[in-house]
């Protein structure tokens, strides 16, 4: 095995132990055993590789039938991938670059391994288990503690008269620390790393777009958060983009370390997540949750883009594309359907999450997906069911004595996910970028019954409903809702917009008008009157409105205008029936749906208050009228 420190040991063997008792056993009895013997090949996972069964069969044919329809050269692979450097001796450090950090004890560096490598790594460092997925066996990892970000914990130096000072949006979400508290914690976690004999160094990309990608660098002592990162960014393909490498930004993840002085510090809790964006650097104390490190690249781009010039615009959506190249974002919270309406057999995926909007057109930023598993089955999110296979990296999910993953149970959390690289998608597109969106969906699952399936939103509404990023919990997706809730998070990712919401919405208005790009309201939410009283829209109501809008059908129908949104509702389409999408006719009491609506709409107009005359436009005025 591996050296590590004290608290990583004791953290790894809390892990091993957490709902997979027996799992490890057999898992570390065996195979890590022969891989810590010094197997490196590929071939060692031949005994972990399950036979070809019908499963495997069928992937392989699903893969290939999908790669012929967006036929764009040699598709991505666990085996094109290989820039791997494994730097030995007392000047590793400084062959690298680590030594500018502070950095140099470890005399070995593993920098970008192969998925081979980090596969044979995990089980060597008894970082996890291997677990029996369907698809085939996939590695699976305890986060301990921690099984979700930790929000409270995330903090941005505010350097005086700098201008990430000047620029940030400072409050509840974006909270300020010192240039000080910083210092130390830096320190702290450069004098971690120089205890240590080795390192996982990853250095990738942020978004696909060559004009406008950022580079970055993880810091890491685990196999396991490499692969999290390796599967979750823009993995290099030539071996000559790691030389002289000069990271934009720089993550050290000291998560076995914990912030022994944050009383001292004025920050919530022994956890930290702290970025200083004048210096390049983030660190992250007491977490080892992999979301952590996507979710802070992701605010850190929504700092970046819209001040570069010229602005870009950061965006909380996935992306498909036609064959013909058309274009379509959707933005939608948890429980919307974005994942799996953006999913379709016969569009390319190019993102499932974040992506930019620059000059060129739509870029996906990251290199793979982070998924929920929470109930997950074939039947319902088949893409993701499928993609759980080696290579991917499973976390929190709870293991059965037979070495497979139950996604129903959530004695761990209900937070269980999975990340893995985008070519474990069926039909993904290659490039991961595309031209400028010809249209952009809003998906809201509405419980109180009062918006109709489709809507058409003029530019102005657009923005109004941008910033507003509406949906509805209801009894089920949080504990303790018992009747539905009205949930606004700001462009539909208000925990990670680190400037005012208006900048944002500016700057999509801007590129609406010079793109032509058409915005729609989707809901998938009731009909027949509110979550316990009427039916939720069928999944077949709301792909066909879908359908609907990109093959551009939607444009040729006849609209009237909802009394109290404003908004322009279809008043017929194929193969969608008329009486829903007149929501109101489908309410046995009309009268009751009136009052419901002006319900929903006076929490709009009383969620957009804090907007009103911030900006260069007051969208005040295209929202709800009561």
């Amino acid at each position: 095995m591996f050296a590590t420190t004290s608290a990583t040991r004791m953290f790894l063997k809390k892990a091993t132990l957490q709902g997979a008792k027996t799992t490890a056993a057999r898992a570390f009895g065996t195979q890590a055993a022969s891989v810590a013997a010094g197997l490196r090949s590929p071939s060692s996972l031949s005994s972990l590789k399950r036979p070809k069964t019908l499963h495997h069969y069928k992937y392989q044919q699903q893969a290939s039938k999908s790669a012929a329809v967006f036929d764009h050269g040699q598709l991505e692979s666990r085996d094109t991938y290989n820039v791997s450097q494994t730097i030995n001796g007392t000047d590793a450090c400084k062959k690298i670059g680590l030594d500018k950090l502070g950095i140099t004890n470890p005399t070995t560096i593993h920098r970008n391994l192969t998925y081979q490598e980090l596969f044979e790594h995990e089980q060597a460092n008894n970082e996890g288990v291997v677990v029996n997925a369907e698809y085939g066996p996939t590695f699976c990892v305890s986060t301990g503690k921690y099984t979700g970000r930790s929000p409270k914990d995330k903090w941005v130096v505010y350097n005086e008269g700098s201008e990430s000072a000047k620029h940030f949006d400072w409050n509840e979400i974006n909270q300020a620390t010192t240039p000080q508290v910083f210092e130390e914690l830096n320190e702290k976690a450069v004098k971690y790393f120089n205890t240590l004999d080795r390192a996982y160094v990853f250095d990738c990309f942020v978004g696909a777009s060559p004009a406008s990608r950022k580079k970055v660098r993880f810091v890491h002592e685990m196999a396991w958060q490499q692969h999290f990162v390796t599967n979750m960014f823009i993995r290099p393909v030539d071996p000559a983009e790691l030389d002289d490498f000069e990271p934009d930004f720089t993550i050290i993840n000291a998560c076995a370390q914990t912030d022994t002085d944050w009383e001292r510090h004025n920050l919530h809790s022994e956890t930290a997540v702290v970025f200083n964006i004048e210096e390049g650097k983030a660190v992250i104390f007491g977490t080892w949750y992999g979301g952590e490190n996507k979710k802070g690249i992701f605010s850190l781009m929504n700092y970046l883009l819209p001040l570069s010039n010229p602005p870009q615009l950061p965006m909380h959506c996935s992306a498909n594309v036609g064959k013909d190249g058309d274009v379509c974002l959707f933005f939608g919270l948890s429980g919307t359907g974005k994942t799996t309406l953006s999913a379709d057999p016969h569009r390319a995926l190019i993102g499932d999450d974040e992506h930019g909007w620059d000059e060129h057109g739509i870029y996906n930023f990251e290199g793979g997906c982070y998924a929920k598993t929470i109930d997950l089955s074939e039947k319902t999110e088949p893409d993701i069911y499928r993609a759980i296979h080696t290579d991917a990296l499973l976390e929190n999910v709870k293991i059965l004595e037979d070495g497979t993953p139950d996604y129903h149970d959530t004695s761990i959390t209900e937070n269980g996910r999975v990340s893995y690289p985008i070519f474990h998608i069926d039909g993904y597109l290659k490039e991961q970028m595309a031209g400028h969106p010809n249209n952009i969906i809003f998906l809201s699952c509405d419980a109180f019954g009062v918006l109709p399936p489709v809507a058409k939103l003029s530019s102005g509404e657009a923005m109004y409903h941008f910033m507003s990023g509406y949906t509805a919990k209801v009894a089920g997706t949080e504990r303790g809702i018992k009747e539905p809730q009205a949930t606004f998070s700001t462009c539909f990712g208000a925990a990670f917009m680190t400037l005012h919401p208006t900048v944002y919405a500016d700057l999509l208005q801007k590129k609406l008008e010079k793109h032509g790009t058409h915005v729609y309201l989707v809901n998938s939410g009731w009909a027949g009157g509110p979550y316990g009283e009427g039916e939720r829209m069928s999944i077949k109501t709301t792909r066909t409105c879908i359908d609907a809008i990109l093959d551009g059908s939607i444009q040729h129908t006849e609209f009237q205008k909802h009394p109290v949104f404003g908004f322009d509702v279809p008043v017929a389409l194929d193969g969608v029936d008329p009486s829903v999408l007149d929501i109101r006719s489908t309410w046995k009491d009309p009268a009751a749906y009136d009052a419901q609506a002006k319900k929903l709409a006076q929490m709009f107009i009383n969620n957009f208050k804090k907007y009103e005359g911030k900006g260069s436009t007051d969208y005040t005025k295209f929202g709800p009228q009561v």
